[in-house]
C-alpha cells in the first residue's frame, strides 16, 4: 500500500540532539577529550570576565565552534554560523539546544582580543600537551624542529615604500623592493620571501614546530616573520622551553637547513644533541654525531613533522591566511596545531583500544 506524505509539522518534538549522533562517530571521542581540557581551563577562563554585567556566550561553545571549524574546513566564521544554524552534529558538539538561536558571525569579532587571541589559544594548545602527558603519548627525550611558510592575507599590491603615503599609485617597473625599505600597508607584519631560486617572492610568516618521535604529537609552537635565520632562533626559544627544569639528555632531529654553527651550539647549551642532516660540506655536524644508531632513528623519525603541515595545510587553514596581523595569525596557527593534537590522540586512543 502506497503511503502517503503529511505536510502538517508536529508541534512538539521530544528527541535531543544526543540521539541523532551515532554511538560511533568521531566527533564523540573529540568532545570527550576537549570537555576534559575546557575543564581544566575554567579557572583560568573565569578570570578573563567581569563579575558584572550581562552574560556572554560561554567561552566554551566559542572554543568548541573553532575546533569544529578547523577539523570540517569550514573557511568562513560565517559559513561556520550558517552551518550551526542547520547541522544538528555541529550544533551538539558547540553545546547548543536543538531550538537554540545561533549567534551572530560578528560574535567570533567581538571576542577576537579576549577568548579567540593569542592568549587563550596558548592555554587551548597547552591543555592539548598536559592531557597527552598524562596519558603518556609524549616522548620527553627525543623531538623533532622544523618551520614551515604560511602565505600572507596580503596582496603583493600592498607592498609599498615605506616612507611615502599609502595612498600614492605605485609603479613597479625596475624598481627593486626588500623588507628595509617596503611593507605591506594591508599587513605589516607579514615580510616579503622567496622559498627558493626561480621562485615568485611572496609575503609570508613562518610556523616553527617542535615535536616529539613517539606519536608525532606537537609540543611548542612559535611564529615569526619570514627571514632567512627566523628558524634556528625560534628553535632554540622552543629547545630552552623544553629542556627548562632539569639536566636530562634529550635529541633533536631536523633537516639540513639547521645544519649551522649557531643551531649546534644553541642545541648542545640546552643539553641537546642535534641530529641534524648533515650537509655535504660547510656544515657544523660531523662524524661524532652522525656515527650513533641513534642519529639514523632520529632522521627517519623527523619526516613525520610534514606530516603536521600537510594536514594544516589541507585540512587546516594555513595555507593562506584569512587575517592579519602578528597576533591573529599567531592564534590561527596555535589553534590548528592544538586542533591536530585532539585528533591525533584520539585516535592513539582508538588503535590503543
Amino acid at each position: 500500500m502506497r503511503g502517503h506524505k503529511e505536510d502538517q509539522e508536529q508541534l512538539f518534538s521530544y528527541v535531543g540532539l544526543e540521539t541523532y549522533v551515532p554511538e560511533n562517530h568521531p566527533l564523540r571521542r573529540v568532545r570527550k577529550l576537549v570537555d576534559g581540557m575546557l575543564a581544566e581551563m575554567d579557572g583560568e577562563l573565569e578570570g578573563l570576565y567581569s563579575q558584572v554585567g550581562r552574560p556572554s556566550i560561554p567561552p566554551e561553545q566559542l572554543l568548541r565552534a573553532i575546533v569544529v571549524q578547523i577539523l570540517y574546513s569550514i573557511r568562513s566564521e560565517r559559513m561556520l554560523v550558517e552551518q550551526l544554524r542547520y547541522n544538528l552534529l555541529f550544533k551538539w558538539f558547540v553545546g547548543l539546544k536543538i531550538d537554540e538561536t545561533v549567534w551572530d558571525a560578528t560574535t567570533f569579532t567581538k571576542n577576537r582580543d579576549r577568548i579567540l587571541g593569542e592568549q587563550v589559544a596558548r592555554m587551548f594548545f597547552e591543555a592539548t600537551v598536559k592531557r597527552a602527558k598524562k596519558k603518556r603519548l609524549l616522548s620527553d627525550e627525543h623531538f623533532t624542529v622544523d618551520g614551515t611558510l604560511i602565505e600572507s592575507y596580503a596582496s603583493l599590491k600592498s607592498y609599498r615604500p615605506k616612507d611615502k603615503s599609502d595612498s600614492d599609485p605605485e609603479n613597479y617597473h625596475g624598481q627593486k623592493r626588500s623588507n628595509d625599505t617596503h611593507h605591506s600597508v594591508t599587513d605589516p607584519d607579514a615580510k616579503l620571501y622567496r622559498k627558493g631560486k626561480g621562485k615568485e617572492a611572496r609575503l609570508y610568516y613562518t610556523a616553527h614546530v617542535l615535536s616529539e618521535n613517539r606519536n608525532g604529537l606537537v609540543c611548542d609552537i612559535e611564529l615569526s616573520a619570514a627571514t632567512g635565520t627566523a628558524e634556528v632562533e625560534h628553535a632554540g626559544i622552543m629547545l630552552t622551553r623544553v629542556s627548562a627544569g632539569d639536566k636530562k639528555r634529550r635529541t633533536c632531529g631536523a633537516d639540513k637547513g639547521y645544519d649551522t654553527r649557531r643551531f649546534v651550539e644553541i642545541a648542545r647549551e640546552n643539553r641537546v644533541t642535534p641530529h641534524v642532516a648533515a650537509k655535504k660540506s660547510s656544515g657544523a655536524v660531523d662524524g661524532r654525531t652522525t656515527r650513533h644508531p641513534g642519529y639514523l632513528i632520529s632522521q627517519r623519525k623527523r619526516k613525520r613533522v610534514e606530516e603536521i603541515f600537510g594536514w594544516a595545510k589541507t585540512v587546516g587553514p594555513l595555507r593562506k591566511m584569512k587575517h592579519k596581523g602578528n597576533e591573529l595569525v599567531t592564534a590561527v596557527v596555535t589553534f590548528t596545531v592544538a586542533t591536530y593534537n585532539i585528533l591525533r590522540m584520539t585516535n592513539l586512543e582508538l588503535q590503543s583500544g
